[in-house]
This record gives structure tokens, sequence and C-alpha cells, in this order.
């Protein structure tokens, strides 16, 4: 038998009752590529003739031939890397919408309205984001020094190259996050959700990891990152 085990949400039942037009905003995960089986055993569940057998069997191997295609396509880093953002939302507003933030999806990343903060300035806010769930917000190149984020939503927000110096980051749900190329200097992670967050070439020194919430691959690759203050490996537990 065939099968392809990829994970898949289970979150997507309220999107066939509602009236709205949501849209989901994907990344793939390079480090996690599906796993394929390919198994006998048609031959215990169609005992007819050994001309069916053989014939399902070369239906089988068409089968895992288009599955493990499948998969390589899925897991290449060279189709991720091709990857193209929506154009910059021309809503004069869109900046502001952070302090709104979606009001469906949180964890799961739907969406009814795509929140754009590419390029907008959030330094020093100490109010207005505090709690809110920003998930899949595109925020590139977008600046939240010494903000307080405490207790926000970003899952699989896109966050590459902008710049979270000193942010409050404690209590907040950050999974499956793109960090790569940030600015993260000084921010507390303090019993935060990291798990399937991604941290390439970001900017880690003086940051706060004490009891931060992470999976144990997403450790080994996240201790790669050598800007990392001895403090901080030590509450990662970094070897």
């Amino acid at each position: 038998m065939a099968s392809l085990s990829i994970p898949v949400s289970h979150n997507t039942s309220s999107l066939q009752h509602s009236s709205t037009k949501r849209h989901h905003f994907r990344f793939q995960q390079l480090y996690s590529p599906p796993r394929i089986v390919c198994s006998g055993g048609f031959g215990r569940e169609f005992p007819e003739s050994k001309e069916k057998f053989s014939h399902l069997k070369e239906l089988k191997g068409v089968a895992c031939g288009i599955l493990a295609a499948l998969a390589v396509t899925a897991a290449s880093p060279v189709v991720a890397a091709t990857l193209r953002l929506p154009p910059l939302s021309t809503d004069p507003d869109r900046c502001e919408r952070a302090f709104v933030g979606n009001t469906i999806g949180q964890a799961n990343g739907v969406y009814d309205k795509a929140i754009d903060l590419r390029f907008c300035d959030y330094t020093n806010e100490q109010s207005n984001l505090k709690g809110k769930s920003l998930a899949a917000a595109l925020m590139s190149e977008a600046k939240f020094d010494g903000a307080d984020m405490t207790e926000v939503v970003m899952s699989k927000a896109y966050a590459v190259g902008a710049s979270f110096k000193g942010v409050n980051f404690s209590n907040a749900v950050l999974d499956r996050v793109v960090f790569n190329k940030a600015n993260l200097q000084g921010a507390v992670f303090r019993n935060t959700v990291l798990s399937g967050s991604t941290f390439d070439e970001a900017q880690l020194e003086d940051a706060v990891f004490e009891d931060t919430i992470i999976g144990y691959i997403d450790l080994q690759k996240l201790c790669r990152n050598t800007t990392i203050s001895p403090e901080g490996r030590d509450e990662l537990g970094c070897r």
C-alpha cells in the first residue's frame, strides 16, 4: 500500500459554513519532510487472481512514484525559495490594523483580511499590541523595537528582516514564525511558544529564553545561532 504521511490541520471545518471569504497564508516547513511508506499487502486484500495482483502491483508502483515526487517537491528548498509575497497593501490604515489584529483564525493562520504590517513602525509601543492576534501577519522590515508584545499570537507570521530589539514576548505564541534575518537583540521570550519558528541569520544577542517552550529539533536548530549569549544558551539548554 502506498501512503503519504503529511500533518494536516483539523481546524478547517468552520470555513465550509461561513459566508465570509477567508484565506490561508502558508509557509513550507523545510526541516520536516513528509514520510512516504510503500509496503506490500495487495496479495492478501485481492486474492482473486495472479493477473489482478500483478496489475495492482503496477498501480502501487505508479502511486508510490507520484507520492515520492510530490514529497520531494514539497520539501524542496528551491520550491520554498520561490515564495512570492502579495503586493504591499495600499490601505492607508494598514499599520493600525495591528492594534485590532485578527478576529478569527489565531493559531491556524486563517484570516478574513491579510494583516500587512511591512515597513510599519511601532517603536516603544507599550499598550496597543499586547495580547493581539497577528496570525499570518506580514511583518518583514517592520520595526517593533522596545514594544510590549506580551501574550501576542503570531502563528505563521512572516517577519524576515524585521526589528524586535528589546521586545517583550513573554507568554506569547510565536509558533511557525519566520524570523530569518530579524534583529531580536535583547528580546524577552519568557514562557514563550517558539515551536516551528526559524531564526536563520537572526541577531539574538542578550535575548532571554527563560522557560521557553520549543521542540527538540527546533531547539537544535536555534542553538546553532552563534549570536545567542552564554546566558541564553544556558536557559535553552544548548549543548
